[in-house]
C-alpha cells in the first residue's frame, strides 16, 4: 500500500528540490539544455521513480522491471539527475551533459544506463510505449509502462494514432503522463494550436483520463496509484504544471523553454532552491 504519511510526502518533495539543484547546476554547466520542462516535470518523474516504478539500478535489464520512456526527449536533464541519483551511473558524469563523446547527450540515448529507448524526435514516444506494453503483455510480465510526454508534443498526430491503438488492445498496463504547462518553444499552447477539452479527448479515445496538480505529490501518488487498477483501457495522467516550476524567473517564461541559465541565474536559482 503506498505511503500517504506526512513524512513521506516531505521526503519526496526534499527530493524533488535535490534534483531540481541538479538540473539547473548540469545545466549552467553545459551552456545550453532546457530548464523549463525539466523543472515542470520534476515532481511528476521524482515519485515515479522514488515511489512507485520497480525498477533496479545495479540490473538495469531485470526483466521484471517497469519501463519508463520519455517522449519528451529534451528535458533528459531530469531524467539524468534521477537515473544518477538512483545510482545508475556516477553523479560526476551529470558535469559531462552535452560534451562530445558524453554518454549524456542533448536527447535520450540508448549508451546512458536506465534508458531503454533512444528518443528526441517528438511525437514518437507514446508509440514505443505502446510496443513496450505489447510486449509485456506476450510475454506475460506484469510491467507497468509510463510514458511523459509534453502538452506541445501531444499536438503530433503520431500520439494520437498511439492512442487508439492502445485502446483498441486494452493496454491497461500503460500509463501516460502529460505534463501540461502550458507552453511549447513558439509560446503558449493555447495561441499555437489550442488543446483543450483535453480531458474529454483522451476519453473519446478510449483512455481513463485522471487530472491533477502536478506539484501536489500527495494527488500524483493517488494518481498513479489509480491507474494501476483500471482494467481494460490505458490511462493517462493529465499533470496541470508550471514551466521552469520552482525558480521564481524561470516560472511562466517561454525564453527558458530552450536557454540555459547564466551564472548569475544559475547563483540566484540555487538560493531559491535551498
Amino acid at each position: 500500500m503506498t505511503d500517504y504519511s506526512v513524512d513521506k510526502i516531505k521526503a519526496l518533495e526534499e527530493k524533488a528540490k535535490q534534483i531540481r539543484r541538479l538540473i539547473v547546476s548540469m545545466l549552467v554547466k553545459a551552456g545550453s539544455g532546457h530548464p523549463g520542462g525539466s523543472l515542470s516535470s520534476t515532481d511528476l518523474i521524482t515519485v515515479l521513480f522514488y515511489s512507485v516504478l520497480r525498477h533496479d539500478s545495479k540490473n538495469p535489464s531485470w526483466l521484471e522491471r517497469d519501463r519508463f520512456h520519455m517522449s519528451k526527449g529534451h528535458c533528459c536533464p531530469l531524467w539524468y539527475a534521477v537515473l544518477a541519483d538512483s545510482g545508475y551511473f556516477p553523479q560526476e558524469k551529470l558535469w559531462t551533459l552535452r560534451q562530445l563523446g558524453s554518454m549524456l547527450q542533448g536527447h535520450p540515448d540508448r549508451r546512458t544506463p536506465g534508458v531503454e529507448v533512444s528518443s528526441g524526435s517528438l511525437g514518437q514516444g507514446l508509440s514505443v510505449g505502446l510496443g513496450m506494453s505489447l510486449a509485456a503483455k506476450l510475454d506475460n510480465r506484469d510491467s507497468r509502462i509510463y510514458v511523459l510526454m509534453g502538452d506541445g508534443e501531444i499536438q503530433e498526430g503520431n500520439i494520437w494514432e498511439a492512442a487508439m491503438a492502445c485502446s483498441h488492445y486494452k493496454c491497461d498496463n500503460i500509463c501516460g503522463i502529460l505534463d501540461y504547462n502550458g507552453f511549447q518553444i513558439d509560446g503558449k499552447t493555447c495561441q499555437v494550436m489550442a488543446l483543450e477539452p483535453l480531458a474529454a479527448k483522451w476519453q473519446a479515445f478510449g483512455w481513463h483520463t485522471i487530472e491533477i496538480n502536478g506539484h501536489n505529490v500527495k494527488e500524483i501518488l493517488s494518481a498513479y496509484d489509480q491507474a494501476k487498477t483500471i482494467k481494460g483501457k490505458p490511462s493517462i495522467i493529465i499533470a496541470k504544471t508550471v514551466k521552469g516550476k520552482g525558480v521564481s524567473f524561470m516560472e511562466n517564461v517561454c525564453d527558458f523553454h530552450g536557454r540555459a541559465p547564466t551564472k548569475d541565474e544559475a547563483e540566484k536559482a540555487l538560493k531559491e532552491l535551498e
